[in-house]
């Protein structure tokens, strides 16, 4: 026999003892079931998410929907009321706090007919002023609140030049005085000795700078308007020692402790004479 007809053979063989074996059939064995609880729940699964919904649901109004004003407590707790802003009150305006700057200059507040003085209180005298109401109004009235005010206190006389002027006013580091400026006043009263007017730059009027003249200036007649004399105290101005304008603020300086304002009772009004008595017949 030959070779490859014992090699087909073979095959033959091979084919039938294949064919000839049990067909094992493999069957799928289903979901794998739980016992107990878990099975009923494997049983009610679209149910038991819907009821976690709804749980999960309640809770979360129970805490953004709560409007008993309590904190949540155990059962054996008294509720404590929840933490409520007080309202604030608007501050009560300090008087020890002196006000540098204002919006704009005060409105006329004084009586040109009654007599204004100023007693000005440094820490090297005292000097009195009288202030011209009738003839700078403006200027006068102006002086008058910001010292009423306590503006001046503990305000320098930050330039002191022997025979011409001595100047205050400014606060520490502030050139613009009071944060406005003064509406210039005009009148025909001449710089002798001793007589105050409000500084300027060019023709705009500061605020609260003042100067006071230690003697003639008739090149300041053209430009600057008085509105005070000194009655009193010459000698404690001229005695300041010199202080250039631009000075640095930490050299020494004459400070003013105060401002006082003394003003004058109103006039009594005219009364008209009584009428002469008739002749008799």
């Amino acid at each position: 026999m030959s070779r490859e007809r014992r090699q087909e053979e073979r095959r033959l063989r091979q084919r039938k003892r294949r064919q000839s074996r049990p067909m094992t059939s493999v069957t799928d064995p289903g979901p794998v079931r739980f016992p107990g609880v878990m099975g009923m729940i494997q049983d009610h699964t679209r149910w038991f998410f819907l009821g976690a919904m709804l749980l999960m649901i309640a809770s979360l109004g129970s805490v953004f929907f709560v409007g008993d004003g309590t904190t949540s407590t155990r059962d054996d707790e008294t509720p404590t009321p929840t933490a409520t802003a007080e309202p604030t009150e608007t501050p009560t305006p300090d008087p020890n706090v002196i006000q540098r700057t204002y919006a704009a200059a005060p409105p006329m507040q004084i009586d040109p007919e009654r007599q204004y003085q100023a007693v000005i209180r440094t820490d090297r005298g005292t000097v009195r002023v009288e202030l011209l109401g009738k003839d700078a109004p403006a200027y006068v009235n102006n002086f008058v609140f910001l010292a009423k005010a306590r503006f001046y206190e503990g305000l320098a006389f930050h330039r002191v030049e022997p025979n011409f002027v001595v100047q205050a006013g400014d606060p520490p580091g502030r050139a613009e005085g009071t944060g406005y400026n003064l509406t210039e006043e005009r009148n025909g009263l001449k710089f002798e000795p001793g007589v105050l007017s409000m500084a300027k730059a060019g023709r705009v009027v500061n605020g609260s700078q003042f100067f006071i003249t230690l003697g003639a200036a008739p090149h300041l007649n053209a430009d600057f308007t008085v509105f005070g004399r000194v009655t009193e105290g010459m000698d404690i101005l001229r005695g300041f020692a010199p202080r250039p304008l631009g000075a640095p603020e930490s050299a020494p300086a004459v400070t003013i402790q105060s401002v006082e304002i003394i003003e004058s009772p109103a006039p009594a009004p005219a009364t008209a004479p009584a009428p002469a008595p008739a002749p008799a017949p």
